[in-house]
């Protein structure tokens, strides 16, 4: 059964941004950004007790939610930054590339050497000088501050560079637009820039919307910072959702410290089962995180009953040859 953390508010915190910083970026994606359409599927609905509602976000241009965030930063950089600079292994990396090339600036992504060849691709197809570390944080840091003293490029950080949390948290603001009802919106939380997004968006559309994230059981330290008031670090778990491996950052803990309404956490079998579910009932090819809204609703389902629920499918960008029900 996954576990429920209620989150304390805690009023006064520098949020450094706030709602208007969403509607300026949606703005400023309008003909960027794809409007991505909203699913639903009965036998999911009857399934889960409650009418679903799914943001389809794994049909962003590269494959996620991050361009949005990647963009509407790389837009707001200085004026003196020589192009951006970034570490990902994944997701973060490619919508990087992307927003470069779209704004006609150099991109540099350090990447682990141990990354899946189809994504090294994707980040080479859109542009970008790709340099390769050890598969540690602290090398992927080095690395990157290396290159920025040698080039002049400015970081965009997924997760505390405010305009990519602002980016990030149109996805809801169109989920929002487009469903009337809603009584809350479920998203995966690993660094956490999506759920800030999330409840700046929910501010700007001022419906009362709670937005709820969702962590991997076997790494719940998201929680556990926002229930114990200080940051505790991830510890690279093993688990499927691998783009949630990143410790809550310093600017969405001081957002989701005021604002998220709970935290639950998806078990490993339970993300697996919802990422089935998604491939085989509403014909989507989700990644694992996206799964894990869905994996803790069927965990509680008298949570959901009869609710409205928004869903993000934030990615699916998975490496088909490695595909988790492959044995």
């Amino acid at each position: 059964m996954s576990q429920i953390a209620e989150v304390v508010v805690r009023p006064g915190v520098n949020l450094e941004l706030d709602e208007n910083d969403v509607l300026e970026a949606a703005r400023r994606l309008t003909g960027i950004a794809h409007r991505t359409p909203v699913l639903t599927s009965a036998s999911l609905d009857d399934l889960c007790g409650a009418r679903l509602f799914f943001k389809c976000e794994h049909l962003q241009r590269t494959g996620s939610f991050k361009l949005r965030g990647a963009y509407y930063a790389v837009t707001r950089l200085p004026h003196e930054a020589r192009g951006v600079a970034a570490h990902s292994s994944g997701n973060h990396a490619a919508a990087i590339a992307l927003a470069a090339r779209l704004c006609d600036i150099p991109a540099h992504l350090v990447m682990p050497r141990d990354v899946p060849r189809s994504r090294r691709a994707v980040v080479s197809a859109y542009g970008a000088a790709i340099t390769y570390c050890e598969p540690t944080l602290q090398a992927r840091e080095a690395t990157l501050a290396e290159i920025c003293a040698l080039t002049g490029a400015a970081v965009v950080h997924p997760f505390e560079t405010p305009a990519a949390v602002a980016g990030h948290g149109t996805a809801v603001l169109e989920l929002l637009d487009e469903v009337e009802g809603l009584d809350m919106v479920l998203v995966p939380v690993g660094g956490g820039g999506l759920a800030s997004g999330a409840v700046l968006a929910s501010m700007a559309h001022d419906q009362g919307v709670r937005v709820l994230g969702v962590e991997p059981l076997v790494s719940p330290e998201a929680a556990k910072s926002l229930r114990l008031e200080r940051m505790l670090p991830s510890a690279d778990p093993d688990t499927l959702a691998d783009g949630l491996r990143s410790s809550l950052g310093r600017l969405p803990f001081a957002i989701l410290a005021r604002s998220l309404s709970a935290l639950l956490q998806a078990e490993e079998n339970a993300i697996l089962r919802a990422m089935r579910l998604l491939w085989e009932r509403l014909k989507q090819v989700a990644e694992p995180a996206a799964a894990m809204p869905l994996a803790a609703i069927l965990e509680n389902k008298p949570r959901f009953k009869g609710l409205r629920v928004g869903i993000v499918l934030t990615g699916g960008n998975i490496d088909l040859d490695r595909l988790p029900w492959v044995g």
